[in-house]
């Protein structure tokens, strides 16, 4: 079965992360709409994409479709996801899936009633070290867990300048929302548990320019410190920051621990040369070691560098979307979907909650 796309969004995200990953993946990009038709016409013409347009409702009403990717700001993922729904149309949609739980929740519910296969592309859960991770922590490498730490440290809020993620209106919770659903997600998958509460601290670092209009926008969080407690006692501490001068070529980083009643895992990215996971188990006073991640959680990506690595994992393999494409084309289901965007979007909000009114939110 050929599943014909229709892309929204037309930002180097949309070019570099959805298109490659449709080539030769039993998909055919039907139509793709940009804000600005100059734009829109000039990605058709690089991807070969036969139609293009700017207005939502013409992509809908245009070629006949069996599916959308939604990779646009966070206040247009609801009209756009459930006039694709009214439709019958499988969706993958960025996250956060809404501006906030009462958006996330009438898109899920949606979902089920149309029946369709959705997806919430939480990118880290598929890069080779976090999923080496994983199922060292399913196999009992350090028993029962007792806390993950989650940091994730970039620079790109340091300059100042306007972005819509940390602008309200359009974002509708800043970083939080932005790298935090990332590491909310994978700590809940890491842990296999249920969120129950959350506290939060926030903080702007870096006052930012208005808008390009120059209008002024209620300007959001740069950095942020969650602790969430889970239905088995545990809990995880995420720590994500985007005004941290890392040094490293990218620019961040990414730091995760686990540790149970038998040992301690953990895995290090520094978006450079390094992705590995190293661990001990409880009672040796040898210092943790390197646990090579094996050659069937690779796949055949290349390991020279983390970007050629990202790039393969979500290009050539299975991964995400390219799964998202089989997933419908075989009728079968796949994770991350939307009640998964739902619970990380419950967490997101009561961290938000928490922040005001400096409280335990409970979730």
């Amino acid at each position: 079965m050929t599943v014909r796309i229709g892309l929204f969004g037309t930002s180097w995200w949309a070019d570099s992360m959805y298109l490659p990953a449709l080539v030769d993946s039993g998909a055919e990009v039907v139509s793709v709409c940009g804000r600005t038709e100059s734009t829109a016409a000039a990605l058709a013409q690089k991807w070969q994409i036969p139609n293009y347009f700017t207005s939502p409702q013409d992509l809908l009403d245009g070629p006949e479709l069996d599916a959308v990717i939604i990779a646009t700001a966070n206040d247009s993922h609801l009209p756009l996801a459930m006039a694709a729904l009214d439709r019958g149309l499988h969706v993958l949609c960025e996250k956060p899936l809404g501006l906030n739980v009462a958006e996330a929740e009438s898109m899920a519910a949606k979902a089920t009633d149309a029946g369709v296969t959705t997806m919430v592309p939480f990118t880290y859960r598929y890069m080779p070290a976090n999923r080496w991770l994983k199922q060292l922590v399913d196999d009992g490498f350090v028993g029962r867990p007792y806390h993950a730490n989650l940091r994730y440290y970039t620079d790109f809020a340091l300059d100042g300048e306007y972005s819509w993620r940390f602008d309200r209106d359009v974002a509708g919770s800043g970083l939080i929302g932005d790298i935090g659903s990332h590491w909310i997600d994978m700590a809940r998958w890491l842990l296999d548990d249920i969120e129950t509460s959350v506290t939060a601290v926030t903080r702007q670092f870096v006052a930012r320019q208005p808008r390009p209009d120059g209008s002024v926008y209620d300007q959001l969080e740069d950095s942020a410190a969650l602790t969430i407690q889970y239905s088995s006692d545990a809990y995880s501490l995420v720590h994500i920051s985007a005004v941290c001068w890392e040094s490293t070529p990218f620019g961040q980083t990414h730091h995760i621990e686990v540790h149970g009643d038998e040992g301690t895992l953990y895995a290090t990215c520094d978006w450079d040369k390094t992705q590995q996971v190293s661990g001990v188990r409880r009672g040796d006073r040898g210092g943790r070691q390197v646990i090579p991640i094996p050659a069937e959680i690779l796949g055949g990506v290349r390991t020279s560098s983390i970007h050629d690595t990202y790039r393969d994992v979500f290009r050539t393999t299975d991964a995400m979307t390219r799964g998202w494409i089989d997933a419908i084309a075989n009728q079968t289901t796949i994770e991350p979907d939307f009640s998964q965007g739902l619970a990380v979007q419950r967490v997101i909000d009561a961290a938000v909650q928490s922040a005001t009114e400096r409280r335990v939110v409970p979730i």
